[in-house]
């Protein structure tokens, strides 16, 4: 009998400002899950937030955090999620352009690394409100490596506008 493999819990950033981001949610949600070697174990609620950094108007953003546990290589669930905001309707027309999708690996579990196509923990993860507080809501003893404590990072925060607007689809 083989022994299972190895899982690590990972974290996804979702965020979609076009289209219609629950539809979008439950759509990546059903691909994650279909992901060989990969579980979902929680998704937190859905989050409203301003956008950061852009010039003009943009859309408000929904966000929601998702957790898997996963036998995948960080590289290769990179390549995933990529894939999936592809089927998803995702262009890349520019950094901060409105989109129908973005999903950001946040954590590998305690992994860091940084290479050309991905930095572990995410780089402005610990900057940003619409990521901590769903964040904390699934994984609210998590201690974001190189960061610290999410507790913390939320009070650095406190003065970005970030409204719930969904309770919370999985809990582990």
């Amino acid at each position: 009998m083989n022994p299972m493999p190895t899982r690590i819990r990972a974290f996804i950033g979702f965020g979609a400002n076009l289209g219609e981001p629950f539809v979008t949610m439950a759509r990546v949600l059903e691909s994650l899950a279909s992901l060989p070697e990969t579980r979902l174990a929680a998704c937190s609620s859905y989050y409203r937030s301003a956008p950061l950094e852009v010039d003009g108007p943009h859309p408000d953003y929904i966000n929601a955090v998702i957790a898997l546990d996963t036998g995948l290589p960080p590289l290769v669930l990179l390549d995933a999620l990529l894939r999936i905001e592809s089927a998803c309707g995702r262009t890349r027309d520019g950094t901060v352009a409105p989109r129908t999708l973005d999903l950001d690996l946040l954590l590998y579990g305690e992994t860091t690394m940084q290479s050309p196509t991905l930095t572990l923990p995410h780089p402005r993860m610990h900057q940003r409100a619409f990521v901590l507080l769903p964040l904390a809501e699934i994984a609210p003893a998590l201690s974001i490596p190189g960061h610290g404590p999410l507790a913390l990072l939320l009070e650095k925060v406190k003065g970005q506008r970030v409204v719930r607007v969904r309770e919370a689809f999985i809990q582990a």
